[in-house]
């Protein structure tokens, strides 16, 4: 399998894309983001996905907020525009007819694994605390403790322009959570979410982070066999 050799971005693109000008991804573009980061690390066997796949990636009703229901066409417009942002490439093989995807954001914004894995938590699920990241991260990379998920953290925000931002605490929170910037600033709706959020985690309501990390599993286990038939008898209708 090879990749396509794609042209050099403008000076214009290359400022949207490297971090020496301000980083602004639409909406689609950052579900699309995440969703190659995650298979990247959980599902490396069907990495780069086809726009089929990173459609249902996209389409996840677990792991997801808020849940989407994007067509390939969404998919394949956004990934056209990220392309000419130098941000993924286009993956061509004699043996596989049609095109597959992969990111290049590690080597466009320089960002290193940890750093790649709190991105795509927070691009996929929206606001999330230091402990959240560390539970989810689990397949994604292995922060050792607390302190490296904020040692990160505090890197990407740190970025120029930052990439993530700690907010204030939500009435009824414990913790502060921190959200990606890749979409521009939070809006009064995100953080109305955030505070929603932290009314479900109340004593009793939280969800148990053994529980998650089950439900993650099953979830990229169905995906990867899903992929697997998908190759041996075609596509599967939902």
């Amino acid at each position: 399998m090879s990749d396509t050799h794609d042209a050099h971005p403008t000076t214009e693109d290359a400022s949207q894309a490297t971090g020496s000008g301000e980083v602004r991804l639409t909406f689609d573009e950052a579900r699309i983001l995440g969703c190659l980061f995650e298979k990247e690390r959980t599902t490396p066997a069907e990495y780069p996905l086809t726009a089929n796949a990173l459609m249902r990636a996209c389409n996840q009703s677990t792991s997801r907020q808020p849940v989407v229901a994007f067509d390939e066409h969404t998919v394949e417009s956004a990934l056209a525009q990220m392309k000419v942002r130098g941000l993924v490439r286009f993956v061509h093989s004699q043996s596989n007819r049609a095109t597959k995807y992969r990111h290049v954001v590690d080597e466009t914004w320089s960002l290193a694994a940890d750093e790649i894995a709190v991105l795509c938590l927070l691009l996929l699920r929206g606001p999330q605390t230091p402990g959240e990241i560390r539970t989810r991260a689990d397949r994604l990379h292995a922060f050792d403790s607390l302190a490296a998920v904020e040692r990160t953290l505090i890197v990407l925000a740190q970025e120029e322009p930052s990439m993530v931002l700690e907010l204030e605490r939500a009435p009824g929170q414990k913790e502060r959570r921190w959200v990606q910037l890749l979409t521009g600033a939070p809006t009064a709706e995100d953080l109305a979410v955030v505070a929603v959020g932290g009314a479900r985690s109340a004593p009793g309501q939280a969800v148990d982070d053994a529980l998650l990390r089950r439900i993650d599993a099953l979830e990229h286990e169905v995906a990867r066999l899903r992929a697997v038939l998908e190759e041996l008898a075609g596509p599967i209708g939902d």
